[in-house]
């Protein structure tokens, strides 16, 4: 071998090292960048199941609260259906008893006027099945009142007017002034547990 292929030869292994030492030191380099990517990736996926478990529980939290509120808003409609059936049913049967019934019920009224003063207003039903002796029970407790010849647009019950003042003692009229009452009564008797 002559010197000018031992020259060759040593640049040749000189290369081999020098490529050697970059392959090393690239491979050395790249495993570094893969375990640093693979650190990041990782921390990045836990905080995205993090961030996935945060989210669901509150779509869980977000459709339970939907939900009871839906079953409680249902359960009002169902409330307030039932309540006003039973105020129904309640206008219905005062309107509905038996003439001396019916009448009992309006002596009662009556009875709570405490002296009132004026005319009796009837709507046309009541006036034409009118008991004899209405005017002389209607005053049993005191009151001085007359019965009107005109009749009161009106369910049932009556109408007090003195002079210009009336007073609506309709059974619709008693029902809604009294509505909030009812209901209180209503809810303790078909709702309570």
């Amino acid at each position: 071998m002559n010197s000018s292929d031992k020259i060759i030869d040593r640049i040749g292994l000189d290369c081999d090292e020098a490529v050697a030492k970059i392959e090393a030191e690239a491979r050395e380099k790249r495993d570094s960048i893969i375990s640093e990517a693979e650190k990041t990736a990782s921390k990045n996926r836990a905080e995205l199941e993090k961030q996935t478990l945060r989210k669901l529980a509150q779509m869980d939290a977000s459709a339970k609260s939907r939900c009871e509120l839906e079953i409680r808003n249902t359960v009002l409609k169902k409330r307030r259906e039932e309540i006003d059936r039973t105020v129904e049913e309640l206008r219905a049967f005062l309107l509905g008893q038996s003439d001396n019934d019916y009448f009992e019920f309006i002596y009662k009224l009556a009875s709570k006027l405490n002296g009132a003063e004026g005319e009796v207003m009837l709507n046309a039903k009541d006036k034409s099945r009118l008991p004899a002796d209405f005017s002389e029970r209607f005053n049993a407790s005191g009151n001085r009142v007359t019965v009107s010849e005109n009749t009161a647009d009106i369910d049932g019950g009556f109408i007090l007017k003195n002079g210009n003042i009336e007073e609506n003692y309709g059974i619709s009229a008693l029902i809604s002034s009294n509505r909030d009452r009812l209901e209180d009564y209503i809810n303790r008797g078909l709702f309570e547990q």
